[in-house]
């Protein structure tokens, strides 16, 4: 079944034109087209709703567009009034039995006399009731307790399930889904008749068509709509269950149709609550940082980098707001919250390998032959009959455990000559098994918050029954670079221009870091073009910069962000590397790294790494930690930490770049990571244990 391209989900009303001012208990129509969300219709009366869903429909069918248009009234009644009335056992012959009878206006209609028709065809008094009329009507009641002796079922299966539902038979006062259905039926009946073969209609008929028509009940979102706190609750059901249903797995929503009826109807949806709650889960916004949160504590001058890291681990949070993402989407993402199993893993006890399955206590030692039952098991194959003690059945790799098998004999230590099996016992009780939940039991907490998911976890997310996460909304990361010296990479540049080195690689990191980057390009050294791009760069949720940020004439970052942002320049102990200009600009994280592409890689490696991890969800990343000889002799000062280029050679001794002049890009290339020097002097000889820190601990 191919996936609908516009969502359309209707609140019915059975009374009288509402005008033209949008009202609560109107016709309202919630529509996502290719998944954008419109805002809802109000449709004052019948045969407005009627026309303009006519004339959606053709522009739908036209444009090759597949529409599923859910309405909120039962499209049935309960099993033998179909026939009762019209002779046929058939939905859509009492609608057009409904159609050629119900006449419908603006301001008035005849639904109390044909419910009252109906009425005089059963037995005894009913079933339909509630006349809201001003005089009585002969075979209608006012109230449902003078009801008797009709025959009809009162409520249709579906209704028994869906706890609150109300019954089709009643035509007036609270919850009158009666009067609904009455007025309804004639409606889809005449588009059914309109677009022919075009239109199906859900459950009765595969949904096949261009068009699919199904009911709903926006009940099943209740907490939502509360949620939402429209004024208008019709208005909010039909805009959030549409949205709910354009966001559900292609797979989901194919499982909700797969139900057929022949006669009653279902609601769509029902018993699949959870996953379409889950589609319309809040987008959640943390608060903001506070104005002051990189100020450093009054006496602080050079900050080593282990005191550094951690004051921004205290002083940052996460920013990003949550939202729920179909899982074929979910790879990358980190989770909003802990993920539990929703079946266990396997569900049921099944067989490890191909084989013979039999009670373990209907065997013993030496020679065993066991006559073998008709039919097997297979993996999605099940055996619903029971295998008595002392006979085998042929099961093979995943086959659920038939009634009376717990043990699993493997194939190659049998004979069979397809009516016995034969093998050599004892056998191990159990043998060749997987217990149900053996791998995961269903409730367990399999995935924790803040993790990255990556593609064997949506493996797992998958074989226990997710089909939607919650996860972070991206991080936005804005990326600047600054410099009238700058050039685009592969333009053309004179002798005293330098391309721009830093923005392709900041924004490669941040992509593989799984983070949505907003490039603003390169900006010369011009405060209003600068104060511009920084506004732009206010739209993401994090900025980082390069150039620009000490305290020459050409510094207009530092001086934007000292004199209309907050900026607190830390001047952290580390090589290669300078202050890190750490502000906010309305509101926003902006890190100022070098202008040096060395140094802005060390700085954004060691700084901006843990610190955008943070803010996305994800937590506090540490850097991945290797212990491995020195292939170098240095001697390093006391005073401030160093990281310079290096990579574990082909001896597993780290050797260093050639240079550790931070204008050398060759080295950032050349490395496989970043040795790291602590605060302290040290005197390192070849031999001696020193930190590496790879790449790929990086995420590159």
């Amino acid at each position: 079944m191919s996936r609908f391209d516009t969502i359309v989900m209707v609140d019915w009303s059975g009374g009288n034109d509402r005008g033209a001012v949008p009202k609560p208990d109107a016709i309202w129509a919630g529509v996502v087209r290719n998944g954008v969300e419109e805002e809802p219709v109000y449709l004052r009366n019948r045969q407005v709703a009627e026309a303009w869903l006519a004339g959606l429909f053709r522009e739908e069918i036209a444009a090759g567009r597949r529409v599923l248009a859910g309405f909120d009234f039962p499209f049935g009644y309960p099993q033998g009034v179909a026939g009762a009335v019209t002779g046929k056992a058939d939905p859509f012959a009492l609608w057009d039995w409904l159609e050629a009878r119900i006449e419908d206006g603006p301001q008035r209609n005849n639904r109390w006399q044909v419910a009252a028709g109906i009425n005089a065809l059963f037995p005894g008094v009913g079933p339909f009731w509630g006349n809201g009329t001003r005089r009585d009507l002969e075979h209608l009641p006012r109230k449902g307790r003078d009801r008797r002796g009709h025959g009809c079922a009162e409520f249709r299966q579906v209704e028994t399930l869906a706890k609150g539902t109300f019954s089709v038979w009643q035509l007036a006062g609270a919850g009158a889904v009666g009067s609904q259905v009455l007025m309804g039926l004639p409606v889809l009946a005449r588009l059914r008749r309109r677009f022919d073969t075009a239109v199906t209609v859900w459950p009765f008929e595969a949904a096949s068509g261009q068009v699919v028509l199904a009911e709903i009940w926006p009940s099943l979102i209740r907490d939502a709509v509360k949620a939402e706190g429209d004024d208008i609750r019709d208005r909010a059901q039909v805009r959030l269950l549409a949205r709910a249903i354009a966001r559900l797995p292609e797979a989901e929503l194919n499982a909700m149709l797969a139900i057929r009826s022949d006669e009653e109807g279902w609601i769509l949806g029902l018993g699949h609550e959870d996953a379409q709650n889950a589609a319309l889960a809040p987008t959640l916004h943390p608060p903001a940082l506070k104005d002051d949160c990189f100020a450093l504590p009054p006496g602080v001058d050079w900050t080593p980098v282990p005191e550094a890291l951690a004051r921004l681990r205290d002083i940052l949070h996460p920013v990003v707001g949550t939202e729920t993402v179909p899982l074929h989407a979910a790879s990358g993402r980190v989770l909003a919250g802990d993920t539990r199993a929703l079946r266990a893993n396997p569900p049921n006890p099944n067989a490890a390998v191909d084989g013979y399955g039999f009670a373990h206590s209907a065997t013993g030692d030496g020679p065993q032959v066991l006559p073998l039952v008709r039919g097997r098991a297979a993996a999605g194959l099940r055996y619903d009959g029971t295998v008595p003690p002392g006979h085998a059945i042929r099961i093979l790799t995943g086959a659920a455990l038939p009634e009376g098998v717990d043990t699993v004999v493997l194939e190659e230590d049998c004979r069979s000559d397809a009516r016995h099996v034969a093998f050599n016992g004892p056998v191990k009780p159990g043998a060749n098994t997987r217990k149900a939940g053996e791998d995961v039991a269903e409730g367990d907490v399999i995935l924790p918050a803040g993790h990255r998911l990556r593609a064997p976890d949506l493996a797992l997310l998958a074989a226990t029954g997710h089909g939607v996460v919650p996860v972070h909304r991206r991080l936005k990361v804005a990326v600047i670079s600054t410099g009238d010296e700058l050039r685009e990479a592969g333009d053309s540049a004179d002798a005293g221009q330098i391309y721009d080195a830093n923005r392709p690689m900041l924004t490669a990191i941040l992509r593989g870091w799984g983070h949505e980057v907003i490039d603003l390009g390169r900006q010369p050294d011009d405060a209003g073009a600068i104060r511009r791009a920084l506004d732009d760069a206010a739209k993401a949720d994090a900025v980082l910069t390069s150039g620009g940020a000490s305290a020459g004439d050409e510094d207009h970052i530092s001086r934007l962000l000292r004199e209309e942002g907050r900026l607190s320049n830390w001047r952290i102990a580390l090589k290669p590397g300078r202050p890190l200009a750490l502000a906010q600009w309305r509101g926003v994280p902006v890190f100022g790294l070098p202008g040096n592409p060395v140094a802005a890689l060390v700085c954004t490696l060691i700084f901006a790494r843990p610190a955008l991890s943070l803010l996305s969800g994800a937590g506090w990343q540490e850097p991945l930690r290797m212990q491995a000889p020195a292939g170098f002799a240095k001697s390093k000062k006391h005073g401030r930490a160093e990281y310079p280029r290096a990579r574990i050679g082909a001896d597993g001794r780290v050797e260093l770049f050639k240079s550790e002049g931070s204008g050398r890009i060759s080295g950032l290339s050349w490395a496989g990571g970043l040795l790291e020097l602590p605060y302290e002097a040290q005197e390192i000889t070849p031999g001696d244990p020193v930190t590496f820190l790879p790449y790929a601990g990086f995420g590159l």
